[in-house]
């Protein structure tokens, strides 16, 4: 695809029920690595995340805890930036479905695609589970010996509902959904997208119940307003209810929603099929152009294979991982560990494995003895940069182009995890040209020359694997950059391509970015934390 100046990239709106838990973290640190990178490549970017807060399961919550519809939201949404905050996501917007703009656009789709007739009232009739917000078919519940109808979802009890609703008419563009994905093979998964289409639409997709008046803590629409707008409607329309269609002033949607505009939605596999059937079709319905891709990631999971939930009360909150570990390493855990697109396992032993194999023997430990060494044998100056006479440092010059490309085309493909792989892989290449070089033994030999080409080619090693590792890690690699004393100048993609450039530089005061973990008491400590106390 023909490269764009503008760049937006949305997570899901979290829904309102509870607070986050570490699969909510899995998805906004991904996107906030994406978002990252894009900028430090040179991209106009947007990056929104925020909060659904509607729905018949917000209003029980509510009143089990005593309080309002409103109140009880504002309490979630704050816990959320909260935590989004120490975890250092960089979003430009936080949405919440609340907001006065996001009702009023809600009411103005649903008035506009009514006069159209592609909504229209009736009665629906079916299964529906409220933790889930979500009607479903008898064909698609499922049933037990006794007769007992479950969702197919979250496999909890639904109950059978009949109301007046209004409903979207989505058969009328199925035909058109059809040619789209044809015409638009990337825009999500293929295995994905047969699923969508042997799941869902060649069974017969029905028309979408949009409303609901069994409730009252939703969208109100004003042709009648004992309805409320249905929870995925009015939470689809957060994507551009935040960039101000239709309102005065559109600058942002123009901007990041024009044809100049690369738009990605990354989304979890369990709302899937709302963002790629019902979501293409009520822009189509609207008039306005459709997202480039969807990227559906995969779900974090037990050991045991079990999706980590709020509902299911199985997910850890992130906060103890992070005051223990930092924020970094949670993040970079999560990008590394767990290959985007398909599901991972949280465990401690792949954890502390992780955190010390990558952050305290592979990039910690360069920093550290690369540093410690200009202190040593040269004050703490960078030694001046000359054309390199070592077929060691030559070849290291040559490798770091190379991932410097791997890495750039992994990362500008959204394959996260593959990117980060290579900025390791860079950042291993110092420590085997130190293991090759040996500047211990330059030193004791007296070979001053190819000592402190050593050492500079290090620093460089330092200064680009940090850069490449901002996106994941942005406080611990500006620790090591700090470190370095690297001029802003010389933090930037592009500056990594120029090599030469930090002679009789002065470092700062050195600190251990990753101390090493010991493996049985961290694993024993993250078991308990799971698991709860062994009895």
């Amino acid at each position: 695809m023909e490269k764009k100046k503008n760049f937006y990239i949305t997570t899901p709106i979290y829904y309102a029920s509870g607070n986050i838990h570490i699969g909510h973290t899995y998805c906004c640190v991904c996107a906030d690595t994406i978002a990252r990178y894009k900028r430090l490549a040179g991209y106009n970017v947007r990056f929104l995340t925020g909060s659904d807060e509607h729905g018949q399961k917000i209003q029980e919550k509510a009143k089990q805890a005593g309080l309002e519809p409103q109140a009880y939201v504002d309490q979630i949404a704050q816990s959320f930036k909260d935590i989004w905050k120490v975890l250092d996501i960089s979003y430009d917007y936080y949405v919440r479905t609340t907001d006065d703009y996001h009702v009023a656009l809600v009411q103005k789709v649903f008035s506009e695609l009514l006069e159209k007739g592609d909504i229209y009232l009736g009665k629906y009739t079916g299964w529906y589970c409220t933790p889930d917000e979500t009607f479903w078919s008898d064909s698609q519940v499922e049933v037990d010996e006794h007769g007992n109808h479950f969702c197919p979802d979250c496999h909890r009890p639904v109950k059978q509902d009949s109301e007046e609703a209004y409903f979207l008419n989505v058969k009328k563009f199925v035909p058109w959904l059809l040619e789209f994905y044809e015409k638009n093979p990337e825009f999500f998964a293929k295995d994905k997208m047969n699923e969508m289409i042997n799941t869902f639409i060649k069974p017969g997709l029905e028309d979408l119940c949009i409303t609901r008046t069994s409730f009252s803590w939703g969208v109100p629409i004003k042709e009648d307003p004992k309805h409320v707008v249905y929870v995925w409607i009015d939470a689809l329309l957060n994507y551009i209810s935040s960039l101000g269609y239709k309102t005065k002033d559109e600058s942002l949607f123009n901007t990041f929603w024009g044809e100049d505009s690369e738009i990605i939605h990354l989304v979890g596999r369990d709302i899937t099929r709302f963002h790629t059937i019902y979501w293409p079709i009520l822009l189509k319905a609207l008039g306005i152009r459709e997202p480039d891709k969807v990227i559906v990631h995969g779900l974090l999971l037990t050991k045991s294979g079990v999706k980590l939930s709020k509902s299911l009360g199985n997910a850890i909150s992130p906060y103890p991982l992070i005051e223990r570990y930092s924020a970094d390493s949670l993040r970079y855990y999560i990008v590394r560990e767990i290959e985007f697109g398909t599901d991972g396992n949280f465990t401690p032993t792949q954890f502390i494995d992780r955190l010390n194999s990558d952050l305290a023997n592979s990039y910690g430990n360069l920093v550290n003895r690369t540093l410690s060494m200009l202190n040593k044998y040269f004050q703490g100056v960078v030694p001046e940069f000359k054309d390199p006479m070592n077929d060691f440092t030559k070849k290291l010059y040559e490798e770091i182009e190379v991932k410097l490309t791997q890495y750039n085309a992994l990362m500008e493909d959204f394959k996260i995890t593959e990117g980060a792989s290579k900025a390791i892989e860079l950042v291993n290449l110092g420590n085997k040209y130190f293991d090759d070089v040996a500047p211990w033994t330059q030193a004791k030999n007296g070979n001053i020359d190819l000592l402190k080409e050593c050492l500079y080619a290090a620093c460089e090693i330092i200064r680009i694997g940090s850069i490449i590792l901002s996106p994941i890690m942005p406080n611990k690699t500006k620790d090591a950059l700090d470190q370095e004393n690297v001029p802003e100048e010389l933090r930037t993609l592009a500056s990594t391509h120029e090599i030469g450039k930090l002679s009789n530089i002065h470092i700062n005061e050195l600190h251990a970015l990753f101390p090493r973990l010991k493996k049985e008491e961290e694993v024993a400590y993250l078991t308990e934390l799971i698991d709860g106390p062994s009895k």
